[in-house]
């Protein structure tokens, strides 16, 4: 960095000096790199206000959809190259993070601006202390605790308050944002007396949806694979009315703003512009996503009924606990945690024994699915490999018991009992000389460990 000389200009006379003499000398810093990379910043910044503004002055017909599509292509390149650039990698998202373990059978991560409560709801829902006051910005950093709810294990992330532009970086929105897309669901906490004038709701939503954060929506059914060679095919099994009068032309120059050239792309339902884009960007995650409206006890009931109304969302004031109780009392805010991260419970049963219905095995729908196939392998992967089939009690079964495969999808409160293959079923498998081999060397092996351990303590 190359600093200049202090510049500082004063003349004889007070009414030539004015003002000027009141201000303090002025020093002036110059430094390569920071200016090239704000001017290349700037540069891609005044393109997304532009198609932005085209976006805006052209009218929605199905006559300018072929131009809007290309613009929205255009758009989300933008904003993908914006964010590589100013995090330093790829993936069109966040690069860096809060560096937090994952516990627990689910993530949830609580997201809104600074002073509207999460701190506060986070002790409500997990015990954890954290520091709470008046002023904003109080969290600076990612707070985790543990919420216990039917047998299940939740960690929920406090993180500090976002603003508007957190997706560019503002703030520590970068950080906080690449948290939200590692939660398996989030949790997006507004001020209710705030809501009406400041659109905080769909300031957060537009936030997200930057980054490549789709919140309650799920994805297209599309297959879309890239080629070296033989060019861009497009097909579909059912007719697509929201890509124009020519789907094909619409969806080959979106991939041309991507340089793709060669592509197989095969829908399967009726898709929008904005799903096109994500399937070929291909960086997109789908999050559930509910809304809490804290401090309720602010406002008036009309407005309190109007805010209920809205979707994915509930009321509450974690000051008053309306809707929010202790850690340890069900409360109608963990139950719509509870459905949004799709948790089910499964318990166990040895034969000939009654099943445990103290400790259930969580499953997760978003994580590794709720099958017989998930349940051996939270609980054992040889259980996985010596599987049989299973006997399944509860609201899945037809009748009690029902033998079922490795695929049958459990539900909440299932018991299940495993039954593994005999000796004589696993001498039939293909793989069983390997398996005989890999259980005799790590038999042996554990047998010349402990001898050699043995021998060093005499030694010793």
């Amino acid at each position: 960095m190359r600093v200049h000389r202090r510049v500082q200009t004063c003349s004889n006379s007070p009414n030539e000096r004015g003002l000027d003499s009141c201000l303090p000398p002025i020093t002036t810093y110059h430094d390569n790199s920071f200016h090239y990379n704000t001017k290349s910043t700037m540069g891609v910044m005044e393109k997304i206000k532009e198609i932005e503004a085209e976006m805006a002055r052209t009218q929605k017909n199905k006559a300018t959809n072929y131009h809007l599509g290309t613009l929205k292509a255009k758009l989300a390149k933008l904003r993908n190259d914006l964010l590589i650039e100013q995090g330093g990698g790829g993936g069109g998202g966040p690069s860096e993070g809060f560096d937090v373990a994952r516990l627990g059978d689910a993530r949830v991560a609580l997201i809104g601006f600074p002073s509207v409560g999460k701190s506060t709801l986070q002790g409500s829902l997990t015990g954890t202390e954290s520091e709470a006051a008046a002023y904003e910005f109080t969290t600076l950093t990612c707070i985790p605790g543990t919420m216990h709810y039917k047998g299940s294990k939740v960690q929920v992330l406090d993180l500090p308050g976002i603003i508007e532009g957190a997706a560019h970086g503002k703030g520590r929105g970068r950080e906080v944002i690449a948290c939200a897309r590692n939660a398996d669901a989030i949790l997006i906490v507004l001020d209710a007396g705030k809501e009406g004038l400041n659109r905080h709701r769909e300031i957060l939503e537009n936030e997200l949806e930057t980054v490549g954060i789709r919140l309650n929506q799920r994805p297209p059914d599309v297959t879309f694979k890239k080629k070296t060679t033989g060019g861009v095919r497009f097909s579909s099994t059912v007719p697509l009315t929201k890509l124009g009068p020519e789907p094909e032309k619409l969806a080959t120059q979106i991939m041309r703003e991507y340089r793709i050239t060669s592509a197989d792309l095969l829908a399967r339902e009726d898709i929008t512009v904005d799903q096109l884009v994500d399937v070929i960007v291909g960086n997109r995650v789908y999050k559930p996503c509910c809304y809490f409206y804290n401090k309720i006890d602010t406002i008036t009931i009309e407005e309190v009924d109007q805010l209920a109304r809205m979707p994915h969302s509930l009321v509450g004031s974690v000051a008053k606990g309306y809707n929010v109780g202790a850690p340890d009392e069900d409360d109608p805010l963990k139950a719509m945690i509870w459905k949004y991260l799709g948790l089910t419970r499964v318990y166990t049963k040895r034969k000939g024994q009654h099943p445990d219905l103290t400790d259930p095995v969580v499953l997760s729908a978003i994580r590794k699915g709720t099958s017989v196939k998930s349940l051996c392998q939270n609980v054992s992967t040889q259980m996985l490999r010596d599987f049989n089939f299973a006997l399944v009690w509860g609201k899945s079964a037809k009748h009690s018991p029902q033998r079922c495969g490795i695929n049958h999808d459990l539900q909440d409160e299932d018991v299940v009992q495993i039954v593994t293959k005999t000796n004589a079923q696993q001498r039939q498998s293909k793989n069983y000389q390997a398996i005989v081999q890999g259980v005799s060397d790590k038999y042996h092996k554990k047998k010349f460990d402990a001898k050699k351990k043995k021998q060093s303590k005499l030694r010793g």
